[in-house]
């Protein structure tokens, strides 16, 4: 199940480290399974994508479309700035002075106003249909399975949320969740014997390769084989000081990114990015977003002051450090919730209630054209004027899926047959009459 508000994972072990994706490679496609597609020229501008899921659905009034009216706070500040973009720099203030990178997508809608659906379809691009739900994989684990890791880490990551994983693409795409700590993973090594400890390990997991070996050597099947290779990767990352390294930061660092949920595994994935580690899709749950009650209270731990203030720090040192490493054009960054928060006026408890007709999504980085804005809404916020795209419609989740896609240069016209319920798998569903694609827009 997916949860709204997950709370904080148990401790990692070395079980969760060697062993986290075994179970689902019991879901591996069929030796014999045809990759279907139509073929189509992809945009390819990024090696990495960052997904922010702003759990709960953000308010599109009070993060990139902000209305002037009665309902914003006195201290709002709203800002124009070139391109139609406009922004609280009181929300935003870090952002505020980001605006030639970013780019507001304003036309957007979502099928689903409860929570769970919700986030199922934005981690899909599938709606969350109970007969084929447990077999449709994260967006994440199908870049990762495009892609494939050319490092030492697995190409999927995730933070803060139990995700709907790599189901039957596989063990070696499942998502690695690690903690975010200063102090990084414990168990990638163990000192037990001082300076012979390496040794101690490499012994011990010598003699658990010769006493499998019979069964890898002869595997059963294809699971028992795919579980082998992919306890040796994590073997592989197992007392290696790059990899180590990935996952420790400086105080500094967690200064200028926030010591939060939303900065410590920021931190995380820029350094997996810039050490070239083979990841290519990190996913980060900001959990918060459900603002029904006291938006706009600051003593609320959950208000927009807050929400927006720690998201602003974080994606802002990214953006910087992205840059000055040279790995700004090549990682997409996208920030985006389930769906939308009623318009205008708050409701009676000071917040903004569930609302499926207008939500947006933000992007910066691998490709996209920032400085601008990308579609209108109303006045008040409860409805599309203008959808700004090829498209000539609200663009939905299925289609951010496909930008992503795309940009990553991954054919999103794909499907799979011959999965394990014999259905086919399509990686954007096909829809005659709306015809999801990607909205190439976004690159300018």
């Amino acid at each position: 199940m997916i949860r709204k508000n997950c709370p904080d994972h148990a401790p990692f072990t070395r079980r969760h480290f060697l062993f986290g994706a075994g179970a689902a490679t019991l879901f591996r496609p069929h030796a014999d399974a045809q990759v279907l597609s139509t073929g189509v020229a992809t945009r390819n501008t990024a090696k990495t994508c960052i997904f922010i899921n702003m759990n709960g659905g953000p308010s599109h009034m009070d993060t990139w479309d902000p209305k002037d009216g009665p309902w914003n706070p006195s201290d709002a500040n709203i800002v124009q700035y070139s391109g139609g973009l406009s922004l609280s720099k009181t929300y935003w203030p870090k952002l505020s002075a980001h605006t030639n990178d970013l780019l507001a997508i304003r036309s957007c809608a979502s099928w689903e106003a409860a929570h769970e659906r919700g986030q199922f379809y934005i981690q899909t691009s599938h709606s969350q249909n109970p007969a084929l739900a447990a077999e449709i994989p994260h967006i994440g684990a199908v870049v990762g399975y495009e892609r494939t890791s050319k490092g030492l880490l697995p190409p999927f990551m995730a933070f803060n949320q139990n995700l709907q994983g790599a189901t039957f693409l596989g063990g070696p795409y499942q998502p690695m969740m690690p903690p975010a700590t200063r102090t990084g993973i414990a168990t990638l090594t163990h000192n037990y014997f001082g300076t012979s400890s390496q040794q101690h390990f490499e012994d011990r997991y010598q003699l658990l390769r010769d006493l499998d070996a019979p069964l890898r050597d002869t595997a059963a099947n294809v699971d028992v084989s795919a579980y082998a290779g992919y306890y040796a990767n994590a073997k592989a990352m197992m007392y290696n000081p790059s990899v180590d390294a990935v996952f420790k930061f400086s105080t500094d660092d967690e200064g200028r990114y926030g010591a939060n949920s939303i900065g410590r595994p920021l931190i995380v994935a820029r350094n997996a990015i810039q050490g070239k580690m083979g990841v290519a899709f990190v996913s980060i749950t900001h959990g918060g977003w459900d603002t029904h009650i006291g938006q706009f209270d600051r003593s609320n731990s959950s208000s927009i002051y807050q929400l927006a203030n720690d998201l602003d720090r974080a994606i802002a040192a990214l953006v910087d450090d992205l840059r000055a490493s040279g790995d700004l054009d090549q990682t997409l960054i996208v920030m985006m919730g389930e769906f939308g928060r009623t318009p205008g006026s708050l409701n009676s408890r000071g917040g903004r209630d569930h609302y499926r007709p207008v939500m947006n999504v933000a992007m910066i980085g691998g490709g996209v054209k920032g400085g601008r804005a990308i579609g209108k809404s109303s006045a008040d916020g409860s409805s599309l004027v203008d959808p700004g795209w090829s498209g000539g419609r609200p663009i939905y989740p299925d289609d951010i899926a496909a930008t992503i896609y795309s940009a990553m240069g991954i054919d999103w016209t794909k499907g799979i047959d011959n999965t394990p319920s014999g259905r086919r798998y399509s990686y954007i569903n096909a829809n005659p009459d709306l015809n999801f694609r990607p909205v190439d827009e976004v690159f300018g």
